[in-house]
């Protein structure tokens, strides 16, 4: 592990240690309470998200994924007035695929960490999810790169392609992974066209690149998003009218 990756990981220890203090000090000093707020207090439930930092049974009860919370209201809208049934293609498994299970007709989630994989299988198995797990290939010049720290020698060419091997269009796609851009490229072509795109972490500037290329309309939504101590961004993309 190179000195830069110690460094991030060291900062995630730090962030997740942190979190974990000052979510339980603010549950001793009733600021928010021991069980899980609803969503509609955003403020009390953020709070309470920074107790369960990196505990994904615990974040699986409030019942959100790890966008921000504008981008949560949106979606939940936007598929519930949506006819059934609901196809959905997520590249990056977590509680989000969870909360997209209890929304739609038809999940499949591709995932590249495979102990994370394991460790939600169950849960996603249960819920009806068609898990695709497809770790990157070691290279020294990657035909899909990934420019997450530690990835420097991975390939996501297989990855990014998942979405090839499940035929039809989708309702719904999620790009919260690895590789986003090239997700994005993969995933614009097999999205109805009154269909939606939700891309997380959309400030980073690679991804800037990325949305604006694609000719898609952006909604941007910033703001808070449950476990994390600063704002952020998911953006929303639909095809021009």
């Amino acid at each position: 592990m190179g000195t830069q990756q110690k460094l991030v990981e060291w900062a995630k220890s730090a962030y997740v240690t942190g979190a974990h203090v000052v979510g339980s000090a603010l549950v001793r000093v009733n600021v928010i309470g021991a069980e899980p707020p609803t969503r509609d207090s955003k403020l009390k439930h953020w709070a309470y998200s920074l107790v369960l930092v990196h505990d994904t049974k615990g974040l699986s009860s409030l019942d959100v994924p790890w966008w921000t919370y504008k981008a949560i209201d949106k979606v939940e809208d936007w598929l519930a007035a949506r006819p059934h049934p609901i196809r959905v293609f997520e590249y990056g498994s977590g509680v989000s695929t969870l909360w997209l299970a209890k929304r739609a007709d038809e999940v499949h989630s591709v995932e590249h960490h495979v102990g994370f994989a394991e460790s939600m299988q169950s849960s996603l198995e249960a819920a009806g999810v068609d898990l695709l797990v497809i770790a990157a290939t070691t290279s020294t010049d990657p035909r899909v790169p990934s420019a997450k720290p530690g990835y420097a020698d991975s390939d996501f060419r297989d990855y990014v392609a998942a979405i090839d091997g499940v035929p039809g269009e989708f309702d719904l796609i999620a790009i919260d992974g690895r590789a986003r851009q090239q997700c994005l490229e993969a995933a614009v072509p097999r999205l109805k066209r009154d269909g939606l795109i939700v891309f997380d972490n959309s400030l980073r500037s690679r991804y800037r690149a990325a949305i604006a290329a694609s000719g898609m309309i952006e909604d941007r939504t910033r703001g808070l998003t449950p476990t994390l101590p600063y704002p952020e961004q998911t953006s929303l993309l639909t095809f021009p009218s």
